[in-house]
């Protein structure tokens, strides 16, 4: 067995997948009767980003670039995913576990401009080179 470049992020972001479509379904289920349809609205948008950047964050590992970019646009979709997506599940559900995290409110435009960093990294691994590992 050979040893395969980005193994770890690999690994980390298959496992981001499985937790968005998880989290996509509590939300379409069991959340449905304990929080606002505004909420539910806030919680599928961020169960999309999450799933949207985990998938864009494995297929920029996959194309041809540079590999020091590519490694950074995965980590800034990682980070965007925890920060925006992160704070969105948690201040969506404020009615069900009450826990003091309104201050995740000025995170989640955080998330958005590490989302952007992703997709600005991901466009300079391309201009940057054509090396696949």
């Amino acid at each position: 067995m050979h040893a395969t470049p980005f193994r770890s992020a690999f690994l980390i972001l298959s496992l981001s997948g499985a937790i968005a479509v998880i989290l996509g379904a509590f939300g379409a289920h069991a959340l449905r009767d304990l929080v606002s349809a505004d909420s539910i609205q806030v919680w599928k948008t961020a169960s999309f980003y999450h799933f949207i950047h985990t998938v864009a964050a494995l297929a920029v590992l996959l194309m041809p670039g540079d590999a020091r970019s590519k490694k950074m646009a995965s980590r800034f979709f990682l980070w965007g995913i925890l920060c925006f997506s992160g704070s969105l599940y948690l201040l969506s559900t404020l009615d069900v576990h009450h826990l003091p995290v309104r201050f995740l409110g000025p995170v989640t435009p955080v998330g958005g401009l590490l989302l952007t960093a992703g997709w600005l990294m991901t466009a300079l691994s391309i201009y940057k080179g054509t090396t696949t590992a």
